[in-house]
This record gives C-alpha cells, structure tokens and sequence, in this order.
C-alpha cells in the first residue's frame, strides 16, 4: 500500500474526533462527516487536546498538519480518501448502514476501517458489494495518544486488506495487533468487561467506593500493566521457575468462589445515581477537559518513561515512540543554509504550547534547554551528524552549557533560534545559540555549549571524519569575521 494521503472519517464524537486529530496530525488531510449540530466545534477541541499533548510528547518534526474539510453527505466525505475510519453510534444497524452507503461511494481500492466495540466485522460487511476492503480497527481513547488499535478481519476480509491496514496504522504512530479470530469485543474490550462487570459488584455490594477501587488500580498492578502485560507480570511472580510454577501455584485459586464474573448487576437508578454521586465527589469539581487534559500529561509522562527504558533501548509504548519519532526525523524537510554565510545560521521555528508553560504564563526552565538542544541537533545535521551517523557509532556529546535568560517567552510566542559557531578542532565545536521573539526580534535567552566528538561504541573521544570537518571548518571560517556575541565567555554571577 502506497501512503494514506487522504483520509475520511465519518462520525465526529469522542473516537472518530480523535482518529481526525491523529491523521491530521501525521500530516494526513481529513474529510469529515458528522450530523451534529456542533461536530465542528467539538472536533476543534479535540483537535486543541491533541496538539497540546503532541507538544509534550515530541520535539521531533511533526509534517504539516492535515488539512480538515467538513463535508454535508458521506458520499461526499468518503469518494477521495485512501482510508476511511467509521466511528457511528454503536448499533448493529446504523453501522451496517453506513458502511454500505461508504462502500457504494468509496473507490474500489479505499480501506474501511470500522471503529466497533465489539460488533463482529462479518455483520457489518454483510451487505456489502466489496467487502474483502473491511476490517474493524478497534483503538483505545484517547485515540491520538494511546497507540494501540486491534485489526479484526471478518469472513469476507481479504489478507491483503490486513496487511495494508497494518502499514497504515504504522504510517500514523500506532501499533497493529492482527486478532487470528474474530470474536465478541475481540480482546481488550473482554478484558476490560471482566474487570467492569467486577468493579460494579463491589460498589453495589459497598465493598468500596469508587475512589478506593480506582487507587487500588492506579497505584498497584495498573503501573505494572503499563510496561508489562498480564501473563510476562506473572512470569516474573513465578520467581526462577516462571510461568509454569505460577500457574501450579495460583491455578487452583480460579475454583475459588472469589468473583461474580459470570453474574450481571442490575444497573437500577439506585445503583448508577450512587455511582454517579461517588464519581462526581472523586471528580472534585474538574470538568471533563480537566480531565481529559490531566490524563494526557500523565500518559505522556508515562511514554516518556517508557522511552528510555530498557537501558535506554525503550520498551512497549515508549519503543513505538522512539521508533515513530525516528521516523519523522528521517522524512523531515533536510536544513538549509549557507555554511559560508558571514551571519550567525538560522536553525529553528518554534512556538511556545500550553505544554511548555509554568503556572505563571512563561516558558519552562527546562524547554529553554530543550529549544536550545534541538538548535545544536540541527547544526549537526547541517554538518552530515545525522540520525544515521549516530546509527553508526559516533555522535557529539554536550560537555558544557550556560544558558543565560534574558527575557521572557510566553504563551502563544513565536520563536526562533540561531548558531554561532565561536570555534572547532577535530574533536571539538564551540558554540554560542540564541532564542529570539519572532514578533520584536529581541533576544529572550542565549546558551554557550561546548561538544565533543565520541566513539560511543568505545566510550571515548575521536576525531570526527574529514567530511564532517571539511562542513565544520567552512562554517568556522565565515564565522570568524563576526563579533564575538555578548555575553560569550560568561560564568554564573559575573557582572554585566
């Protein structure tokens, strides 16, 4: 399958306004169609979310955003796109319909994804004309963060249709898993009913409030489960003999009258206004974007964790990150500039996200320090130190940084950052950045950073290659006629 260029997603709620946000931000454009009244207003704040987490996630360049097209027919949304994602109200025949209607007006060679529950695929395609395009791509909320989405073929599916949708959800920054059957819910969404179905028995039965069974989740095996499933956790609680001793151990214990996974509660208006009323205590007045906001810092923070996990190879969700964001790196625009250029070389755009911000409005400490590692990032990559030169066992490695602050960037502020390389060996780069206001052009903040060029195979420094050289000694030439920048050569305390 060649690159999903055009997309098309009808049903603009909660799941469908996410799969948008996450194709439009992989640079995708989106077609949409959703009937509500508000379904563009809706969308944009889901959109607002996405883009503020995507800003807390990575630094590594995001394409152009997709562009966003409201439509007024489905056959209008869906006759351009190279996949198209159902997200409609779960009803056995609302989705049946509007998957027919998709497939009358799609081309023949456009995916149909259907973002189901737990409705089985070879329902919905049922009255079909070209049913081996559909599939049910089931993802998890919220959608352009969580990465997971579980690929369920039905009867009619072809292979080939799978193994296309796989290298599109790869092509967006989620993970595929192929489920071998279709069933029910298929997986996750079994799991998560068990879990459910229990939960709901403890509050009836006043075993604990709502607050109490949540902390017991988040605070004990939900960590685990983020970084771990459910059967490589109890590998590890079978101690050196593993899995089997597990299960000799703690199989006996599922004979135990210790669940009512197999009996239904009855959800009365007693029972839903007790767990309403629990909930809204737990909520403590934040509102749903609070909520919504708060859930996807800590997501990303737990991505980052993973990330450098596994002696900093990554592991699970936070391996898919490092691996897509190698990704954007490779296909992002190259820098340009003129190494011999007598001025200081114009490397980074930037704007300050409401993730970047204090309590106060301003610019975090440590973004400073981020703005001003990506500005060295792109000089290296001006000079051929790329994803695939560190690939290959040598880097440039910070040994020394000041950073001086000399405004301040707030909310909303345009950025920009420049380099002034002050000197270089074969070993070493001396150089000098700053961060300006896009609007005033004022300095807001300067960094002083010494590199130095290591075999991290060896752990030790070398001489960079003469083609890195040869790019290092032009820039260091022009730059040579430039004043010394001021502030250059300054230590924390001394006076202006």
């Amino acid at each position: 399958m060649s690159q999903i260029k055009n997309a098309a997603c009808v049903g603009g709620g909660v799941i469908g306004g996410a799969w948008v946000a996450r194709f439009a931000l992989a640079g995708i454009d989106v077609k949409i169609f959703d009937p509500h009244p508000e379904a563009e207003r809706i969308i944009g704040e889901v959109m607002a979310n996405a883009e503020r987490a995507y800003a807390m996630l990575t630094m590594a360049p995001l394409p152009p955003k997709g562009k966003l097209i409201f439509c007024k027919s489905i056959e209008e949304t869906v006759k351009d796109a190279d996949w198209i994602q159902e997200s409609v109200p779960e009803r056995l025949e609302l989705k049946r319909g509007v998957i027919t209607q998709i497939d009358a007006a799609a081309r023949p060679d456009a995916l149909i994804g259907s973002s189901t529950s737990g409705l089985l695929p070879s329902d919905l395609q049922a009255e079909m004309k070209h049913p081996e395009r559909m599939f049910v791509a089931h993802p998890y909320n919220p959608v352009y963060l969580l990465p997971l989405v579980e690929l369920v073929g039905g009867k009619k599916t072809s292979k080939t249709t799978i193994e296309r949708a796989m290298l599109g959800v790869e092509q967006i920054g989620m993970k595929g898993v192929v489920i071998a059957k279709e069933i029910e819910a298929f997986v996750g969404d079994r799991l998560l009913e068990a879990l459910w179905r229990e939960a709901l028995w403890l509050i009836q039965d006043d075993i604990c409030d709502t607050e109490t069974l949540d902390n017991v989740m988040r605070y004990s095996f939900g960590m685990r489960w983020a970084q771990m499933g459910l059967f490589e956790t109890y590998r590890i609680a079978g101690g050196e003999a593993g899995m089997r001793h597990f299960l000799a151990q703690f199989g006996p214990c599922l004979k135990w009258p210790w669940t009512k996974f197999t009996d239904v509660v009855d959800l009365d208006d007693a029972l839903v206004e007790k767990i309403g009323a629990q909930s809204d205590a737990q909520a403590a007045g934040r509102s749903i974007r609070e909520l919504e906001r708060i859930r996807d810092e800590n997501l990303v923070g737990i991505m980052h964790a993973l990330k450098s996990g596994n002696g900093g190879e990554g592991w699970g969700a936070g391996k898919l990150l490092a691996d897509f964001e190698a990704k954007l790196w490779a296909n992002a625009k190259k820098p340009e500039a003129d190494l011999g250029d007598v001025k200081p070389l114009h490397i980074l755009d930037t704007k300050v996200s409401a993730a970047w911000v204090d309590y106060n409005g301003h610019m975090t400490e440590h973004r400073y320090l981020q703005v001003f590692g990506d500005t060295s990032d792109g000089l290296l990559r001006l000079i051929g130190v790329d994803l695939e030169y560190v690939r290959d066992g040598h880097s440039y490695y910070t040994v020394e940084t000041h950073i001086r602050n000399l405004g301040e960037a707030k909310l909303g502020d345009a950025l920009y950052s420049t380099c002034q390389l002050l000197s270089s060996d074969e070993k070493r780069l001396h150089l000098f950045s700053t961060i300006y206001n896009a609007a005033t052009k004022e300095a807001v903040a300067t960094a002083e950073q010494m590199m130095l060029h290591v075999d991290s195979k060896a752990g030790k420094s070398v001489a960079a290659p003469a083609k890195v050289l040869d790019k290092l000694k032009a820039i260091t030439e022009a730059h040579a006629g430039l004043p010394t920048p001021e502030g250059a050569g300054r230590f924390v305390g001394q006076k202006r």
